[in-house]
């Protein structure tokens, strides 16, 4: 295991298995400058992370035009795209974004998984990264529109892989259910779930994970952080993008207090636990800054040792 160790997805695709996710650059939670986001691409392309994950619903499209945009130097053939489909950027006269500091103004999100939605979508993205084709793409978010997403969103991914238009397909979403039915009923090559395999909610090894398995579908997880508690579990951390419970909070607490007792940090722990399991291919840390990029490289390399770990899942057991 190694920041720039790469692994095969089912499509064929090689990425590497520590990606940088550009939730960030659209704001999240709190504002990036455009110099900061040059400096997350540029130190993760000297370090060999090469493989970003955007999407339209970070910052209404202001993520993608700033990786667009800052990814310009490079040569297309030197970096690995994927983005989101799903949800459109339409004019509107809200100026407001609650949680995304970077937004565009006077547009808003519509969820759209129509087949014309989706051909709609991915244009719009194309646009906004100023490039020809991605190399991934995902059904964002279909909570609540599952069989539409099924019936009519992914058949649209999939004429576009036969196509060689895009060569990996897959979903992200934040459920397990869901992508656990596109494995079972679609010719998926890849889902990216977010927050569902962490130190705190290992609730995709239930049914997801052995899903994609038994079927060959590779995984990708994000959120490894469960959006901020993971990275220090500190008053007011965030998890699953909002303030954590006292509940929350205080698990935490006591997963950060067993793992600095081995002179390990939390986030330490968090960047290494998803890659335990054999389903999972790769991890998506979102980075706001190259000290960031840094920091969580070097964490991600300081392997814990195989007898922590069983201690851990001792511990876990108790806190359950």
């Amino acid at each position: 295991m190694g920041h720039n160790t790469f692994t095969t997805l089912k499509s064929g695709l090689q990425i590497p298995e520590f990606g940088i996710g550009t939730s960030p650059f659209g704001g999240l939670f709190a504002a990036v400058e455009e110099s900061d986001v040059k400096e997350v691409i540029t130190t993760s392309m000297d370090l060999g992370l090469n493989y970003f994950d955007t999407a339209p619903h970070y910052g209404m499209g202001s993520a993608e035009d700033r990786l667009g945009r800052n990814i310009a130097d490079f040569s297309r053939d030197e970096f690995i795209i994927s983005t989101k489909v799903g949800r459109l950027i339409v004019p509107s006269e809200k100026n407001e974004d609650p949680g995304w500091e970077n937004s565009k103004q006077s547009v808003e999100r519509v969820f759209d998984f129509s087949a014309s939605g989706i051909e709609k979508s991915l244009t719009e993205s194309l646009e906004r990264l100023n490039m020809d084709q991605v190399e991934m793409v995902f059904i964002h978010d279909p909570d609540g529109a599952a069989d539409q997403a099924i019936n009519e969103a992914y058949p649209v991914l999939e004429r576009m892989r036969d196509q060689g238009i895009v060569k990996t397909i897959g979903v992200g979403i934040t459920s397990n259910e869901i992508p656990t039915r596109f494995i079972n009923e679609t010719d998926i090559d890849v889902v990216l779930i977010a927050l569902r395999y962490t130190l705190l909610d290992q609730s995709a090894g239930v049914s997801l994970l052995p899903a994609a398995l038994k079927k060959g579908v590779s995984v990708i997880a994000g959120g490894v952080f469960n959006s901020g508690i993971l990275a220090g579990a500190k008053e007011g951390a965030t998890y699953n993008y909002e303030v954590a419970s006292p509940v929350v909070s205080a698990r935490a607490q006591k997963i950060e207090a067993f793992f600095n007792d081995r002179g390990i940090s939390l986030a330490q722990a968090a960047l290494q636990f998803p890659m335990r399991h054999p389903a999972i291919s790769a991890i998506l840390v979102g980075c706001r800054s190259a000290q960031e990029v840094t920091r969580n490289v070097s964490l991600y390399n300081k392997t814990i040792d195989e007898d922590i770990w069983k201690e851990f899942e001792s511990f876990q057991s108790l806190l359950l």
